[in-house]
């Protein structure tokens, strides 16, 4: 975050008028000035009440340090009184300084000194307790170096990251954080991507092949030649050519949004404003009324005036406008932390209280890539020759399955690779592929196209292992050659290693409904979901049959959250509770369209992020507890005669108890991956 942006932000938090957004930063005494000055006005209040306990002195030198104590402690909050004022805001702030000022009128000038050194002790350490968590945020954009070393022809020279332009290549020595997003274009290496994509182990980096290419599709460019600004490079040297400029790198991005995140306000930030709004001027008419006491019951309007006062103090809902804003704060600073983008406290709450997630299959629950899994020879016919023909035919075609084919072949080959050749190799539209090979014909094709040519019936035996496999959410391929049928191919979208264990971690958590909406036949979608252990699988869906199903699991089940890439399944995501792209480090589209991002392309993120919000939304509700307990007893025991000192203690311990509660998220580890 660039100082003029943290100043925007700032002035953003101060124009929402949110309780957490004053900003006491470049006092008299730098940043911890209010803290001093409360310090202060609790010394001079300990000194006043010696004075006067012990008759040391004249009798007004207890009122002078009181009335010292009244400076020191009521200066921050009278100037925030003023701004609020000014800006048409009857806040906590101002309610305070109408007690304080009771009080002296009454001649309790120690009572109101304690309540302004109470008061202005507990903002100062609430201030410095939210910095923290602020801080936690703007620690993310300090990743990035603020040089580089650009290669210009045959000289380098060191500029600032800000000068650095799409088509530099910079230099990265061993151990270095890398300054930029783009592609490497000499050198190997491993790179720790954990600041950015929280994967912990080292990912592998190798030279790309077309620089230019690569950075003009950036999102698109293989994951071991891309690397991003603020991640720490390994023991090998490197050359990266840019791809983007500093200020849209995705650090840079995800800063900017982590920040954005903050005022976004969560349904019970909502509700506690609601609530606000109605209840401080309930408290106002009461304090009024009580004022006029003395008018119903026999005694003297000083004390009907200072129980009033009293009442005002305990009603003042300081604890609760800081419980809600401090947990959110904290709860996207420590997902921020690990690689994990939460877009404010809506997304944050809502995945802590649902209990249904949906998922896409392709490229979520499975790797993304098909791989051959299973070869079943016909009778008579030997696996080597199988495989052999499909590896000369296949390495001919550009179909997504044919590198499957290809690569599956090979491992399985080994040392018994034929060397044999294809020719006159032709596309099926739909059906296959076929060839000729050593003078016969070849066919490599689903088997519905051997119902459409006359070289003869599926052998039982081979017609059986192909239902199987089809059953078992295999994609088959008959191989058949001149007059034999030499067996069948079953290729599939292998599931992810670590998507059953994050199912069951998931379970743990307390989500009931594990659903997947593929665009896959069933039989697929059936196989992967029995694979991972998901509770339901929808197969068959078109795009917009994805987008009525979310709808539907709604109506059904309340809240949803929806985990794809945020590309393609942007449309279903959009319309789920809580939208969850994964591998959005480098995709500007998914990084938009998600309410949540992990960025690397790890499932076993996605259990941290949903503990963390469960964690956030138990904290919120304690602090909601704490909160209005408080208020609840001291409104009643201010009537019924306690004193504004110790009134102000509860109050004010309140809203310490809240916030640091609060920041124990910070300090959040996922106990299921423990």
């Amino acid at each position: 975050m660039t100082t003029s942006e943290k100043h925007q932000h700032d002035a953003k938090n101060e124009s929402d008028g949110n309780h957490d957004g004053h900003d006491h930063e470049g006092g008299l005494l730098g940043e911890k000035t209010e803290l001093i000055f409360a310090l202060l006005a609790g010394a001079l209040v300990l000194a006043g009440w010696l004075c006067e306990r012990s008759e040391v002195g004249p009798d007004w030198l207890s009122t002078a340090l009181y009335c010292t104590a009244y400076i020191f402690g009521g200066y921050f909050t009278l100037k925030e009184a003023v701004d609020n004022l000014r800006a048409k805001r009857f806040e906590i702030d101002t309610l305070m300084l109408v007690a304080a000022a009771g009080a002296a009128a009454l001649g309790k000038w120690g009572e109101g000194a304690l309540l302004l050194f109470l008061f202005s002790l507990g903002h100062s350490l609430e201030h410095f307790a939210m910095g923290r968590a602020r801080r936690a945020i703007e620690a993310l954009a300090e990743l990035a170096p603020e040089t580089a070393i650009v290669r210009r022809g045959d000289k380098t020279e060191e500029v600032s990251v800000e000068s650095l332009q799409p088509g530099d290549v910079v230099l990265v020595k061993p151990n270095e954080r890398l300054p930029a997003d783009g592609v490497v274009t000499k050198g190997t290496t491993s790179v720790n991507q954990a600041p950015v994509t929280g994967e912990s182990v080292p990912v592998d980096k190798e030279p790309v092949a077309d620089a230019r290419a690569a950075i003009a599709a950036f999102d698109k460019a293989p994951a071991n030649n891309r690397v991003f600004a603020g991640t720490i490079n390994g023991a090998g040297s490197i050359e990266v050519m840019v791809a983007r400029l500093a200020t849209q790198s995705t650090m840079a991005r995800v800063v900017q949004m982590v920040s954005e995140a903050e005022a976004q306000r969560s349904p019970t930030q909502q509700f506690t404003d609601k609530f606000e709004k109605k209840f401080v001027p309930a408290v106002l008419g009461l304090v009024v009324l009580l004022m006029f006491a003395f008018a119903v019951i026999d005694e003297p309007f000083a004390d009907s005036f200072y129980r009033a006062m009293a009442v005002l103090v305990a009603a003042s809902p300081c604890a609760l406008a800081i419980s809600v804003p401090s947990a959110v704060l904290s709860g996207v600073a420590r997902a921020g932390r690990s690689g994990v983008l939460v877009k404010g406290g809506g997304p944050l709450e809502n995945l802590g209280t649902l209990t249904s997630i949906a998922f896409d299959k392709t490229g979520t629950l499975t790797e993304g890539k098909p791989k051959m899994t299973d070869v079943v020879t016909a009778p008579g016919a030997d696996e080597a020759e199988l495989l052999s023909v499909v590896l000369a035919v296949e390495s001919h075609s550009d179909h997504p399955l044919a590198s499957a084919l290809v690569a599956g072949a090979r491992e399985r080959l080994g040392d018994k690779l034929q060397q044999i050749s294809a020719n006159d190799v032709k596309s099926i539209t739909g059906r296959g592929i076929e060839a000729d090979v050593g003078g016969e014909k070849v066919y490599v094709a689903k088997p519905i196209l051997f119902t459409e040519l006359s070289v003869g019936a599926v052998p039982e035996a081979l017609a059986s292992a192909n239902e199987k496999l089809v059953g078992d959410g295999r994609t088959t391929m008959i191989v058949f050659k001149g007059s034999r049928y030499l067996g069948v191919i079953g290729v599939m979208d292998t599931p992810r290693e670590v998507a059953g264990e994050v199912m069951t971690k998931l379970r743990a958590l307390g989500i009931e409904r594990l659903i997947m909406i593929s665009g896959d036949n069933q039989k697929v979608a059936d196989s992967v979901a029995r694979t991972v252990g998901l509770t339901e699988a929808r197969g068959d869906l078109m795009p917009d049959q994805k987008v009525e199903e979310i709808k539907r699991l709604r109506e059904a089940h309340g809240k949803v959250a929806m985990v794809g890439d945020g590309v393609n399944d942007a449309p279903a995501m959009a319309n789920s509770t809580v939208g969850i792209a994964m591998g959005a480090a480098g995709s500007d589209v998914a990084l938009e369209a998600a309410d949540v991002a992990l960025m690397g392309d790890d499932l076993s993120q996605l259990p941290f992020v949903v503990g963390l919000s469960r964690q956030t939304s138990g904290i919120i509700k304690q602090n909601l507890w704490v909160s209005l307990g408080v208020v609840a007893v001291l409104i009643p025991a201010t009537i019924f005669g306690l004193n504004i000192g110790t009134a102000v203690l509860f109050h004010e311990g309140s809203t310490i108890i809240v916030v640091v509660n609060a920041l124990r998220l910070l300090a959040f580890k996922d106990k299921a991956s423990a």
